[in-house]
């Protein structure tokens, strides 16, 4: 079905978006030995299964990729850059968009209810919980509930989804801006990727 204003889910211009990985990882896509970076299909990805990027954001992809190297998850941090196209996006800064969540949150519990199982819990102790299980099943979920609804048009399906993501601390005492603020983007066609490059640093 149809939603009356589906024609603004189709995103007008290319934006940049940042990977941070590990450098072998990254060079490997610029040489082009790999032609896409991998999918992230982790059960805590707040927006679901798909290739994540910080929209306009290096140096919090840097601090990402450092971070992976402090836990021996990486070797060399590294940051690749992408131009990215959104097509057809599903914008969590669009209130459409904020009630298609919505809608499938409320479709997936029914569908737990039936199977007679729980909804996963999103776990962490601040506001903006790390461990985004409920966030992430939702997320997931709503793309096979359009595909039925819609009788599988592959055509309505989302190619990418946009959203906001306030973390970390407030930047001053009763500051609504938080230090770890971002856009985050998950790119789930790689047919949105144009092209991957190397990001200038100025030193």
């Amino acid at each position: 079905m149809r939603r009356v204003w589906s024609t603004y889910e189709y995103q007008p211009s290319f934006i940049l978006g940042f990977h941070g990985c590990d450098k072998e990882v990254g060079e490997a896509i610029l040489r082009g030995d790999e032609k896409h970076l991998k999918w992230s299909e982790k059960k805590y990805d707040w927006l679901g299964s798909g290739i994540y990027f910080w929209e306009g954001n290096p140096a919090r992809a840097m601090e990402w990729a450092e971070h992976r190297k402090a836990e021996e998850k990486i070797a060399t941090p590294f940051v690749i850059g992408a131009i990215i196209d959104l097509r057809h996006c599903l914008d969590l800064f669009d209130s459409a968009g904020l009630r298609e969540v919505r809608d499938a949150h409320a479709e997936l519990l029914k569908t737990l209810a039936k199977a007679g199982a729980a909804p996963p819990k999103n776990v962490g102790d601040t506001p903006d919980k790390a461990g985004r299980l409920l966030d992430c099943a939702v997320m997931n979920y709503l793309h096979e509930y359009r595909k039925e609804r819609d009788e599988g048009n592959e055509d309505d399906a989302f190619d990418s989804i946009r959203a906001p993501f306030l973390e970390g601390e407030p930047v001053y005492a009763g500051a609504g801006f938080r230090s770890e603020n971002h856009i985050q983007l998950c790119v789930r066609s790689t047919d949105c990727i144009k092209g991957y490059f190397r990001p200038i640093t100025l030193t």
